[in-house]
Order: structure tokens, then sequence, then C-alpha cells
């Protein structure tokens, strides 16, 4: 799908800020900016490098100054806010700006036109810019670029004299260099220091301001009634690729994605390539991972266990999924799977109690879908640990009660999705029983049952504890006068809120209620919780209920779970609303008509991407980071849910196991 973009979105710069491209390099890297060009992130940047993938990143190139000139006059082409209130507003002579697999911008004025385009080099810290100049006026163009660096890990600021230094063909600061190549003139220039205002940082109260550093200028020119191209190319490791080159692959890279993938829908096709920028190589583990979201996070296990099966299963990239449950089987430790692989040395964190549960669903995901027995026999004994210490008892309070069910969490420790901490705040605190930690449990315990005999296994008890977990559930959860279930078993007037973790004991392969009472909750989740935009964390009648995000970081936080409206659960409700309709014709055609929204969703924020949080009250900006892992993934598997079902008629059979 094609994203075109007119002066209509950017009628001021404002407008023209609020939405921005991605691009990746399966490294942790990226090149992000504005669609008008600019940066109002401090994390945006036309190369952020990735030194060991895929967390020690680096903002090398920050920005690109553009200005043409036509005989003695000069036209600013960058678009950016300063500190000091001034602006570069290029934006004015740009036409169109389009994403489908790279960014493509195009500028007009006084007869010349200029098409910009880029693209990221996949496994390497690469970027190619392409101008191409067609110059139908009566005067010489002139096209002066001015980069500014900043070489600085992700996040921080240039320090106060941090010098810059130039040779022939590269640039170097900070110990890192960086080697450009282009056909046009490079001149140097007396350093030039540019302070900016980041407009997007500013509004969630993080660093509003930060600085850049020019050395150069590259220019070349092409005469009336002529055209030409200038290139230029940056990477860490010097090669002989042309921009144009790396235009090209990125293009055939992209397409053979969407083949793979096999989706009808366009909206889904485009998914199906977005969910490759959240896949990177893990240099500690020689294995690859799921990034969280960009531009903030890194890889986590809970997400990346929620991510998985759209990312990697619905897409046919079944290889990739075995890579990454391998990494994470490999350093499984006390049943618990790792929350975050930090760098530098640094020992695993374990403080998840939904990571480790939801592997075992991602192995049974991947063998529904490849039938590979010989992974599964790979994967039990793992498998087999997890549920061996959870009934015993291990980390962070996770263990099993005499009635069958997990109690999660103590002191101050969050394992659940819902894990903010503010100091020794804890805005959503669910230690106890959480519902869909039950919901995954009593699912890991069936298929252990059922994998039991594809891994050549003694199956052990599962079943008959399966058959206790589901009798203590129902009795503990259910509020028959809500018709919905408990949040979470605490003792506390948290109980009984209103949220969407409940939607996974529906949406789950093997769940444990009647359908009467799945299609209960269905229809209060739908009246409570739903947007077309994502679940509500907490029904807005609620009295904790914070119906809108932004703010200083105490704000966002004490706001975060408390009614914020989050993307990737709308996943579990879709494909718990299709199994409670049975798949039928009406309730396939319910949700593809629903799905058509997203449209809107992928044109706002990140062209082509989903985001991870919206506002409780009116969910139309999209918040947090701009492209997340999980939204991406739960929304792919409810398109191949509804492409199923109108492809073959037989999901109900394949999807919905006995209870």
């Amino acid at each position: 799908m094609k994203w075109i973009y007119g002066k209509q979105d950017w009628k001021t710069l404002e407008r023209g800020q609020e939405n921005c491209f991605l691009m990746t390099n399966y490294l942790g890297g990226f090149s992000s900016m504005t669609m008008i060009g600019s940066a109002a992130r401090n994390d945006h940047a036309l190369l952020m490098a990735c030194t060991q993938a895929p967390n020690c990143r680096v903002n090398l190139v920050h920005r690109m100054a553009e200005q043409v000139e036509i005989g003695d006059r000069a036209y600013v082409l960058s678009s950016q806010e300063f500190a000091d209130g001034h602006r570069e507003e290029g934006f004015r002579y740009l036409s169109s700006f389009a994403y489908e697999d790279t960014p493509v911008w195009t500028f007009q004025t006084e007869g010349v036109e200029i098409r910009k385009e880029m693209a990221m080099k996949r496994g390497a810290n690469a970027i190619g810019i392409r101008y191409e100049i067609r110059n139908r006026g009566q005067e010489e163009c002139r096209l002066v670029l001015t980069p500014f660096y900043q070489f600085v890990p992700k996040g921080q600021d240039m320090e106060e004299g941090q010098e810059l230094a130039a040779g022939d063909g590269w640039i170097s600061s900070n110990g890192l260099r960086l080697y450009i190549r282009t056909n046009g003139t490079v001149s140097g220039i007396p350093e030039k220091t540019e302070t900016y205002y980041y407009s997007y940082d500013a509004c969630d109260g993080r660093r509003e301001q930060g600085r850049a550093a020019g050395i150069h200028e590259i220019s070349y020119c092409v005469k009336a009634q002529e055209q030409g191209a200038l290139e230029v190319v940056y990477e860490m490791k010097s090669s002989e690729d042309t921009a144009k080159q790396m235009i090209a692959e990125l293009k055939t890279f992209r397409a053979a994605l969407a083949q793979q993938a096999g989706f009808r829908s366009e909206l889904a096709v485009t998914l199906s390539k977005s969910a490759d920028q959240f896949i990177a190589k893990r240099e500690s583990t020689g294995g690859d991972t799921i990034l969280a979201g960009f531009p903030f996070f890194e890889d986590w296990g809970r997400d990346t266990m929620i991510a998985l099966p759209g990312l990697c299963i619905s897409t046919g990239r079944y290889e990739t999924a075995k890579k990454i449950l391998r990494t994470f089987a490999a350093n499984e430790k006390d049943g618990l799977m790792p929350n975050l692989f930090p760098e530098g040395g640094k020992e695993p964190r374990y403080n998840t109690v939904d990571a480790a549960l939801l592997f075992i669903n991602c192995v049974y995901l991947l063998y529904q879908a490849t039938e590979d027995a010989d992974f599964v026999r790979e994967m039990y004994p793992v498998m087999e640990r997890i549920i061996e210490n959870y009934r015993k008892g291990t980390g962070f309070g996770i263990h099993m009660e005499e009635d069958g069910l997990i109690a999660a969490g103590e002191k101050l420790d969050q394992v659940t999705w819902m894990d903010v901490r503010v100091g020794e705040i804890l805005p959503t605190p669910r230690h106890g029983k959480p519902v869909e930690i039950n919901a995954y449990w009593y699912n890991a315990l069936r298929i252990m049952e059922r994998l039991a005999d594809v891994a050549e296994r003694a199956g052990g008890d599962y079943g008959r504890l399966a058959d206790q977990v589901r009798i203590s559930f129902e009795k503990q959860f259910w509020m028959e006068d809500k018709g919905c279930l408990k949040d979470v078993i605490s003792g506390t007037g948290a109980d009984v809120q209103i949220r969407c973790n409940q939607i996974w004991a529906v949406s789950m392969p093997f769940t444990m209620l009647d359908r009467e009472k799945e299609r209960r909750i269905v229809n209060t989740v739908f009246e409570k919780l739903y947007t077309p935009c994502g679940l509500r964390t907490l029904e807005q009648s609620d009295e904790q209920f914070h119906p809108h995000y932004g703010g200083s970081m105490i704000e966002r936080d004490m706001a975060y779970h408390q009614g914020t409206v989050w993307a990737f659960p709308l996943g579990g409700y879709y494909l718990a609303y299709l199994k409670v309709h049975d798949y039928s014709k009406a309730a396939v055609e319910t949700v593809k008509e629903q799905l058509e929204v997203l449209e809107s969703a992928l044109r706002e924020g990140c062209i082509g991407q989903l985001p991870e949080i919206y506002d409780g009250e009116n969910p139309c900006s999209s918040r947090g980071c701009f492209a997340q892992a999980w939204s991406v993934g739960e929304l792919l598997r409810v398109f191949e849910a509804v492409e199923e079902a109108m492809g073959t008629g037989s999901l109900t059979q394949i999807k919905i196991e006995a209870k």
C-alpha cells in the first residue's frame, strides 16, 4: 500500500511533523524523520546506527539541511524547529511525500523539481540518499546539503567541546568513524552548531532541546534544461554500494516479505512488511530477537512472546521464529524467560510471569503451522521445567497455590504487562492471581498434555491439573452480575475493576469457560473497553480512569495502564469475537469491516506502522512508541484468521480447540 501525502497535510509545520517514517537495518539501527524531513524528537535521526546489535545505538547523522540555489536566489528545502524560536520551512516547496517501501519527497520551485529517496541497507549501518534533479528552468541550479552530526548514544546530547574530525571520505567523533561517499563536491565549512526544539519530546516531558554540528557541505550543479542525480552514502564499513542499489535492494526484499506472507488484504500486506522492522540480530546470543518498539524500546521477553505469533508465524517466517525461541530457551532459568537481555556482560533480568507461559504457547502455535515434531521435542524439556518451577515456586513470588491457580508478585515487583512502578508507587498493583496469567497457565497445561505424544514424553498429570485450574478459575474469577471476569484475585478493590486482561481468557487456544460466559465477556469488553484503535485498560466510569496520556514521566506512568488505549489487545478481542460466533460469515464480515479503520491508523503517526498506545478518552493521536511490535503482530493474527475463514471456511476446526 502506497501512502501519499500532499500540501494539505502540512499546512503548518506542526501538521507536517505529525507523521514520520521508519526504516530499520536488522541490527537495531534505524532511520526515522518526520514526513517533512525534520527531527521532532531527540530520537529522530537520518542514521541511527547500532554498534552491537540490537541495543547499542548511536545517533550519527541527526538531520540534513538542504537548499537549492537558482541564480542569485536560495530556497531552503529542509524543515526544522530551533530552540531560539526560528524555523526552516522548506515544506512550503514540498509538493508530495510518499511511503511504500522507501520514503520519497518531491520538491518544486522555479521550474526545478527535486525527487529525494532514501534506503537503509539490511545488515549494515548504512544509508543511501539519492536526489534526482530535473532543471526545467532557464538558469543553472545548485543543490547544497549540510549534514549535521551528533556521534552520541541514542537519547543523549552532544557534549560541549565534542570535536568532529574529517578526512578524505570519512568523519569521526567519540571514537567512531563514519564513511561518506558522494558524487557531489564536498567542501569544508567553519563548524556550525545548531540547537533544536523537539516538540514531540516537549509534550511528553522529555528532553526538549538537542544539539548537532556540521563541518562540511555537499553540492551538485545541474545546468538549465538538464537533469542529474546526486547520491550520498553513509556507512560504518566501507563498501561500493550506491544509493540507487540500496533503494532497489530494499524494495526487492520487502516485496519478497509480502509474497512469503501471502496476504490478500492490502492492509495486511503492509503490516507483513512492517513486521520485519522489529526483527533484529542479537550479537550476544548469535540468534534473532524482536525489538519491542521504536524509537524507545529494546527487546523484551514478554513483548517478544506476544508479538512472535503474528510477526513470524502468521507471515510464514518459521525459521526466524525458531531462532528467536531457541535464543530464549537457551536462557531459561528456574522456569522463567528473560524479560530483558542487557548488553555489556550483565545478567538477563527475569522479572516477568507471562513470558515463560507464552513461550509454551508460541511453540504450540508454531507446531500447528509447521507440524515440526523435531522442534517440539527440542523445546519440550524447557517447557517441562517451566511448568515444574511454576508449580513448586520460583522468583518474584511466582507459584501455584493449592487451588491450582498461579499467584505472582511481591514487594515492589510488577511482573505482569501492567508493570509500571513510580518510586514506591505501583499505579496498577496486580499482586495475587492475575486473570490473564491463569488463562495462560491453563492454556500451557493443555498444550503440555497435547504435545506430550509429539515430544515422545510422558504426559504426567497435566490434564488433571488443568481440570482443577478450570474449576478454580470459574469459581473465583466469574462475576455473574457484571457478566465478565475479575482482573485479579488479591482481596482488594482492584479485583473487580473491568480491564482488558480478561479477553485472553477467551482468545487463547485452550480456554476454561462455557460458550455463553465467553460471549458475555466479549460483549462486556466491547461495551466498556473497545475503541477502533485498541482496548481501554480500564473502563471510563472507574474513578481511577485517566483520560489522557502525556506530560511528565510520573504523569504518563500514572496513566499508562489506567484507561490508556493499547492497540495490541485489539487482536485478542477480534479473535475472541470470531471464536464466540463460531467464525460465522456475519462475524467474519463484522471484523473485516471494523479492521478497515486501521487504514487511518496506519496513515497517522509512523506511516505503515501501528503505535503502542492512544489517549483513553478520545483515541485519535498515537502516543508512546510510534511503532510497536505486539500491536502489529496481534493485528496480523486477526487478518490471518479472517482471510483463512474467508478462503477455506475451516478456521473453526483449526483455531478452536476442545477444552
